[in-house]
């Protein structure tokens, strides 16, 4: 099924893979390598002739191993494309929701059908007949209906839609309770279920649907799930799809062989996974043993006086469904309208925004139902406009706690009438809270760390729905989380996270407010006057800059004398304390953005350092004021680009100066294992203008051009004036942080203290984690015996023995893997060679020579200083 276009530049990869440093792996799985290297060409080509499943078949491997395996074979960082990184990245979000959603249907299904049911049943319709017509007409629907395939709450919505429509048409003899005592209730005067062929499916349907909800109660009631957006799923888009299928019934159930040919038809054209192959429990689909410790388990039986604190089981689907619930219940005291405390604010601002928030609202309802059923399918409309409505009365809420806050600060009509008509403020707010609901509702199968995971609806999905800059969403957010405590931590994780990356590169991006705010701000103030920095004394440890602050700036401060400005004037600089003078100050959110990037950069830095330089103490602040200073004074070095390809090029070019032996490969091998890191960040770096390199060419033709005066002083006996370490304050967002690990020691983690919802409140907390077979010590409760104590003093004690050992007696690293970023054999910036008469052998031994020693102490410093570590 190749092409001999494919096969030609496939074998070239294959033979550079097997002639690779370390490519004893390859040359030993020779037929997977040979797959990888045909699925990598065949996709940079646009030449796909198989599917997915079939190459998985061919060369014998399961889709794990080939994930896995595939990332491996990124020897050089460029053997795989970002291409091919972005079609690996659906596979994998599609195989997680396929994966958890048939193992919550299997169970689910032994939940409903008798394993044996009464002699009464023909044997056509046994447990596999109804497992296998169920789960193809699932997988149909789910393909025919749905354009965003990794949505796992939609899909799961989906399934129950065809759970309800087939047990309507199971004889109530293969059912259990409580699904055999709803299902006589649509029965038509006691006679058989079977439907006359032809009546019209579509009103037999709705009617039994009318008529009778009690099913979709019973299975919305077992799966949390919310029962009026089932039924709108059910109406808008399951009835519709089984009308376009033409499937008709025989036997009570639909005939397979008509679904059959549709998903095979289906499942051709999209080339990628045979989701059938999960009813036989293929090798081929199924999951790692790492994979399988996210799926859903049984909880153990809880002691009697534990019953009351039972927490549901943690699984992909089960936590989608508390996490909306709970999001539900937080919204249930909501209104869709503004409050009569927020009508008193409006009727008080000089101006009344009352209407036209009204109108706003109104509007972006429509294009987000627009919006959203383009991205979903056309079928969602109403789905989008059920979400978008809860944003609506999250929007209201936290509007109102935040006014009741500033009002404390804006002691003039003037100011509160000028924030509460700021088309941008409102815009920005609504967004906010839409994007907590769509959160709420996008939670991947692979979701295991309390982040919500890349799909087609995540940020920054919400900015381009609402036409607003990133830079603008900013100011809302830190004020957002303050104004609702009751956001569930995974919430304000993700807000954190979505700042993160404004931060980090959405707010850089050409066209953004940020680079004329930059630049207004030096003309006015002058060159040597640059925008306010971590490192001045005036700075606070915590940021507690209101919306106000940032969505009013420039507008004098009610405690100042003077006349109003206008409200037309631009956000760029803000009165003077000094009664002398009326100079302009910064712009307030321009100083708390500047204050916010480079508390982000410096522990982004400080990560990366402690990882390889920490042998090196004295670079790191070196390393920070070059840094720094590229990106406060050569900012536009950050257009179009990645606050992390700036980090990684300012340590290269320090250690080179400093003549340390650092080089672009170690750095980017060491950054890849980070945390929130993305292959596309050090692959694909903008040079000019539509052109994209790997970030060493980046280096050499763009960072080192524009900063090599800079970067030179710092080899000199006169170094720039080092800019001081920025203090790194507690995240402004109040988290409970995650267990630490006491170093060295002997699986001893320390947890603070949790505080999970009540059933009292109405919510089920997933947060309470006490194995019983681990000890949990709790400060200020009653612990017991003295035996536990003496048990955790002689297990840290044992790990003080193991960190001696393990200083004295290390294993050698493992060999980093050489990277060829640009031409074969130069791998340094400057285009250095080895010495042509050192061998292989002597290459590669003074690279591990020059890494070592940096690895194993960095393994002895590992959560030593986490202080300043990113937040997972």
């Amino acid at each position: 099924k190749v092409s001999e276009r494919v096969r030609e530049k496939a074998w070239k990869t294959y033979e550079g893979l097997s002639a690779a440093d370390g490519a004893l792996a390859y040359n030993k799985k020779k037929k997977e390598t040979w797959g990888v290297c045909i699925f990598i060409v065949a996709i940079d080509l646009d030449e796909v002739t198989f599917t997915f499943t079939e190459l998985l078949k061919n060369i014998s491997i399961n889709v794990c191993t080939f994930f896995q395996f595939l990332k491996e074979v990124d020897v050089n960082m460029d053997t795989v494309s970002t291409k091919v990184d972005s079609t690996v990245s659906r596979l994998k979000k599609k195989y997680d929701v396929l994966v958890a959603l048939y193992h919550k249907f299997e169970r689910t299904c032994g939940l409903i059908y008798l394993e044996q049911p009464s002699s009464e049943i023909s044997a056509e319709l046994s447990s596999v007949l109804v497992l296998k017509n169920y789960w193809i007409t699932f997988l149909l629907a789910k393909g025919k209906v749905l354009q965003v395939e990794d949505d796992l709450v939609i899909s799961f919505q989906l399934l129950l839609c065809v759970l309800d429509y087939f047990i309507k048409l199971s004889p109530p003899a293969m059912l259990k309770e409580p699904y055999r005592s709803a299902v006589p209730a649509v029965t038509v005067n006691g006679s058989t279920r079977t439907p006359r062929r032809g009546q019209n499916r579509s009103t037999r349907t709705a009617k039994q649907l009318d008529t009778d909800t009690k099913i979709i109660e019973i299975l919305c009631k077992e799966h949390d799930c919310n029962l009026d957006e089932v039924k709108n799923v059910y109406f808008t888009s399951f009835i519709p799809f089984l009308n376009s299928a033409g499937i008709v019934a025989s036997n009570g159930l639909p005939e397979v062989d008509v679904i059959l040919k549709q998903y095979e038809e289906l499942y051709l054209k999209n080339k990628d996974i045979d989701a059938r192959l999960f009813l036989n429990h293929d090798e081929t689909l199924q999951p790692d043993v790492l994979s399988c410790s996210q799926l859903e388990r049984t909880p153990l039986k809880n002691s009697p006086e534990e019953e009351m604190s039972l927490i549901l089981p943690q699984t992909p689907v089960r936590a989608a469904m508390n996490n909306i619930q709970q999001l539900i219940m937080i919204l249930n005291s909501a209104t869709d309208k503004p409050s009569e405390t927020l009508i008193k604010y409006f009727n008080n601002c000089t101006v009344n925004p009352q209407e036209s928030i009204l109108k706003r609202v109104e509007n972006f309802d429509h294009l987000f139902k627009k919006k959203f059923a383009e991205a979903v399918g056309q079928g969602w409309a109403e789905t989008g406009s059920q979400r978008y409505k809860l944003g609506v009365r999250l929007y209201y809420r936290v509007m109102e706690s935040m006014l009741k806050s500033v009002r404390r600060v804006l002691t003039t009509s003037f100011l509160f009438s000028t924030l509460l008509n700021d088309n941008i403020f409102h815009t920005s707010l609504l967004a906010c809270a839409v994007e907590v609901v769509m959160a709420t509702y996008g939670r991947t199968a692979s979701q295991s760390d309390g982040t919500s995971a890349e799909t087609d609806l995540s940020f920054p999905w919400i900015l381009n729905v609402f036409d607003l800059k990133a830079f603008d969403l900013y100011k809302v957010i830190e004020s957002f989380i303050r104004a609702e405590p009751s956001l569930t931590r995974e919430m304000r994780k993700h807000l954190e996270h979505c700042e993160h990356r404004i931060m980090e590169s959405l707010a850089w991006q050409s066209g953004s407010p940020l680079f004329d705010l930059i630049k207004q701000s030096k003309e006015r103030e002058g060159q040597t006057d640059q925008p306010e920095t971590t490192s001045t004394p005036s700075t606070p440890s915590q940021h507690n800059h209101t919306a106000a602050d940032l969505y009013l700036s420039p507008v004098k401060s009610p405690k100042k004398k003077g006349p109003p400005p206008s409200t037309n004037s631009t956000p760029n600089a803000q009165p003077a304390a000094s009664p002398q003078t009326q100079k302009p100050q910064k712009s307030t959110s321009l100083s708390v953005f500047y204050k916010k990037v480079f508390l982000l950069a410096y522990r982004r830095l400080h990560t990366l350092f402690l990882q390889l330089l920490s042998e090196h103490p004295d670079l790191e602040s070196l390393i920070w004021t070059l840094f720094q200073h590229t990106l406060q004074n050569e900012y536009e070095l950050m257009r179009d680009r990645h606050l992390d390809q700036i980090m990684m090029c300012s340590m290269y070019a320090i250690c080179k100066v400093k003549n340390v032996d650092l080089r672009f490969k170690i750095i980017v091998s060491a950054y890849k294992e980070l945390c929130n890191t993305n292959q596309e960040t050090f692959k694909r770096v903008l040079i000019r203008e539509e052109q994209y390199d790997s970030i060493i060419v980046f280096y050499n033709l763009v960072f080192m051009q524009k900063l090599k005066t800079n970067i030179l002083q710092y080899a000199s006996n006169r170094p720039p004036t080092l800019s001081p370490i920025p203090p790194v304050p507690r995240s402004p967002y109040q988290f409970s942080n995650s267990p630490r690990r006491v170093p060295a020691g002997n699986n001893i983690y320390i947890s603070p203290l949790k505080s999970p919802y009540k059933f009292s409140d109405g919510f089920q907390s997933p947060t309470k984690m006490t194995p019983r077979s681990r000890i949990l010590v709790s400060i200020g409760e009653s612990f017991g015996t003295s035996e536990k104590f003496q048990k955790i003093n002689q297990m840290l004690c044992n790990s003080d023995c193991q960190l001696k050992r393990s200083a004295e007696v290390s294993a050698a690293p493992k060999p980093l893997k050489r990277l060829r970023f640009d031409i074969e054999g130069q791998d340094e910036a400057d285009g250095s060679k080895h010495l042509p008469q050192e061998s292989k052998f002597q290459q590669k031994l003074a690279e591990m020579t020059s890494t070592r020693t940096r690895m194993q102490k960095q393994k002895l410093n590992d959560g030593n200083d986490t202080s300043a570590t990113e937040e997972k």
